[in-house]
């Protein structure tokens, strides 16, 4: 049986500024989305499961999931606020103006998931290497196998000029995680004239090669993996369920498989060169990259039938 891809399509776009998930950057309107999507299930994924909020479904249906739907085996569910709480939970987030981070989102989807998935996030482009690569891994796997993967980027092929972004770095001994700190802001800045690469964290700021391995959120699980991530969020929600803004993230869930001994991953390192709708200038440099590929019958002008 083929795997299944979820799509993490549930952020605000606090940073892009709107629904950078259905925003067009192809030719013919296209999404980056599509391209994802393209290049997984002719890649070896059987089925697409999307994680969006409700308030953008009547966008996301007319902008990307109906066509999508017409050309591969696609469905779609909800992440809110209450998804997954207790009514006690529910009151003493009377403050929350979102849902409870990427653990959570992947467990809204776990009654639609019925066979090894892999996980990516909505707004990034990953490159088809990659999707074949975590395809291949899954297809092998048996369905409750402890043994997950991910495929690592190199850090300094994961950067925006824009500003900021989001990396899990990772700590890999023999080809398999050992552990991953997420770092939220990372940048470039400059010191003494050259170019470095910068780390913002409350304990201070760190220096950073660019030659590290990061996670971009695309791992592969079996369904084993949802047992540890329904104790780490049960965790998480009964500390920060009175909590504004704190989310319970998949790199730390993903960590904490392989440091509670729960399972192993995999780590596969990838030369794919990443872009992606953090910020609205994000956009222009996107639509270019896409018709370059397009140029150069990486893909088709016209993608779905």
């Amino acid at each position: 049986m083929k795997p299944t891809l979820l799509v993490l399509a549930g952020g605000m776009g606090s940073r892009y500024g709107g629904v950078k998930q259905i925003d067009s950057v192809g030719i013919h309107n296209e999404t980056l989305l599509d391209y994802a999507i393209y290049d997984a299930v002719n890649n070896g994924f059987g089925k697409v499961v999307f994680v969006i909020r409700k308030d953008i479904e009547a966008d996301f249906r007319e902008r990307l999931f109906d066509r999508v739907a017409r050309n591969c085996n696609a469905e779609y569910v909800f992440q809110s606020i209450d998804s997954l709480i207790t009514q006690d939970q529910l009151k003493q987030a009377v403050n929350r103006k979102k849902p409870w981070g990427t653990i959570h989102a992947v467990l809204c989807a776990k009654n639609n998931i019925k066979e090894p998935f892999a996980i990516i996030n909505a707004d990034d482009y990953y490159g088809r290497s990659a999707y074949k690569t975590m395809a291949a891994h899954l297809a092998a796997l048996d369905t409750y196998s402890p043994n997950h993967a991910m495929v690592g980027y190199i850090l300094e092929n994961t950067m925006s000029e824009s500003g900021s972004v989001s990396r899990g770095v990772c700590n890999i001994e023999n080809g398999m995680l050992v552990s991953m700190k997420e770092h939220t802001k990372i940048s470039y800045g400059t010191e003494n004239g050259q170019r470095v690469i910068l780390s913002q964290l409350d304990t201070g700021t760190e220096h950073l090669t660019g030659k590290e391995t990061v996670s971009m959120n695309l791992f592969g699980f079996s369904l084993k993996a949802f047992e540890g991530f329904e104790s780490f969020f049960e965790d998480f929600i009964k500390k920060q369920a009175a909590s504004e803004k704190a989310e319970c993230l998949l790199p730390e869930g993903a960590s904490m498989l392989v440091t509670k001994g729960l399972g192993t991953i995999k780590c596969y390192t990838t030369d794919e060169r990443w872009f992606g709708m953090t910020y609205p200038e994000d956009r222009l440099i996107v639509k270019k990259e896409i018709a370059q590929k397009i140029q150069e019958n990486y893909y088709p002008e016209y993608l779905w039938k």
